[in-house]
């Protein structure tokens, strides 16, 4: 591949016409990075979205096995925003409340020594899965071949035909590189780490990167279970009634009977979220070692003693917003490159779909 080329753009990106149809990337294809991509084509701009993963959808991955499927990421979202409430109505009946409102917390020994009273917005989750909201909103960017799944960003330059504009430079998960050309802007939905890696690596976005310099997330760690052997007359549930639970345990940060969610298949199956402290202390262990512990925790606090017939873990380094940026997004005009991200607001998947938005509104 050609060495990186200094940009040599022949005026300013703030002084081009702003009114006119442009190439726009999206790295990134969560729920931010579609919401942002969705708007930007909305509006009428050509829109190619990046995702690293062979899926959309980020942190509301929905994990499918033979006993069902788990939600890895996140759990459930609220709705607050009317934003966030219409663009909710263009799928109508896919997300329901979960009935799990009022959350128990536990001590380390799996104690009930609290009950959150309901919140005043409901927990909502999407069905089949968290993941069906992110799969269904990129539809559309699916349909008309704008969604590059299993493709690494790795650079962004320069166009070397028109340095006015910028290239990617990606990678397939197969190893192959490829060079995409002819933007005229590029968006970073990704946490804000990467996106301050990759920014960094390109030699670009300075001012970009610095701003998310005092931006941290913190990892988790999940654990999903599968009890298929509660499914018999008289059985329905393993250990506690409750559905979901925040603990005190210095593994474990929350659990959520995965099979009480709606529009779930019936078999008994458990996610299960270390704390963010036992994450990063453990962020680079084997990942069965990481599953041992955890189960014995689960064990612990939920007093189900049976063999899982499915146990997996899954490990998110960029998990939840610790210190958040405090703005919507990040847009630097002259360079045309922007950033947005839950982790620009908060932590809440409502986060990520505005701040997707609103990069998306000032851009266009």
């Amino acid at each position: 591949m050609p060495p990186r080329q200094p940009a040599r753009a022949t005026r300013p990106r703030s002084q081009r016409a702003t009114t006119a149809p442009r190439s726009i990337a999206v790295i990134g294809a969560g729920m931010a990075g579609v919401a942002c991509a969705r708007t930007l084509m909305q509006a009428g701009h050509q829109v190619t979205v990046f995702e690293k993963t062979e899926h959309p959808g980020g942190r509301t991955t929905t994990l499918q096995t033979p006993f069902g499927g788990f939600d890895t990421g996140a759990q459930y979202f609220t709705v607050r925003d009317a934003r966030f409430t219409q663009a909710l109505a263009t799928v109508p009946g896919m997300c329901r409340p979960w009935s799990a409102n009022t959350v128990r917390v536990l001590d380390a020994a799996g104690r009930v020594v609290a009950a959150s009273p309901a919140p005043n917005d409901p927990h909502w989750v999407a069905r089949p899965g968290m993941g069906s909201l992110v799969d269904a909103w990129a539809q559309p960017l699916q349909q008309a071949g704008s969604l590059h799944t299993g493709t690494h960003v790795l650079r962004i330059e320069p166009d070397r035909l028109a340095p006015q504009r910028w290239q990617l430079c990606t990678q397939s998960a197969e190893g192959g590189q490829h060079v995409f050309a002819g933007f005229d802007t590029v968006l970073l939905a990704l946490p804000a780490a990467p996106a301050k890696a990759l920014l960094d690596n390109s030699g670009v976005g300075a001012s970009l990167a610095q701003s998310m310099a005092g931006v941290t997330m913190a990892p988790c760690w999940t654990l999903m279970l599968a009890f298929p052997q509660a499914v018999r007359p008289g059985l329905t549930t393993l250990g506690p009634q409750w559905n979901a639970a925040r603990s005190t345990h210095h593994r474990i940060a929350w659990l959520a009977r995965e099979s009480s969610k709606p529009g779930r298949s019936v078999i008994e199956r458990w996610t299960v979220q270390a704390s963010p402290a036992w994450s990063a202390e453990h962020l680079e262990d084997d990942a069965e070692r990481v599953q041992a512990k955890m189960v014995k925790a689960f064990s612990e606090v939920t007093g189900i003693r049976a063999e899982p017939a499915h146990a997996d873990v899954r490990r998110w380094r960029h998990a939840q917003t610790t210190r958040a940026l405090g703005r919507s997004h990040l847009w630097d005009a002259r360079s045309s490159i922007g950033a947005c991200g839950d982790w620009c607001l908060g932590h809440r998947l409502e986060d990520a779909f505005i701040s997707g938005l609103e990069l998306a509104l000032t851009v266009a």
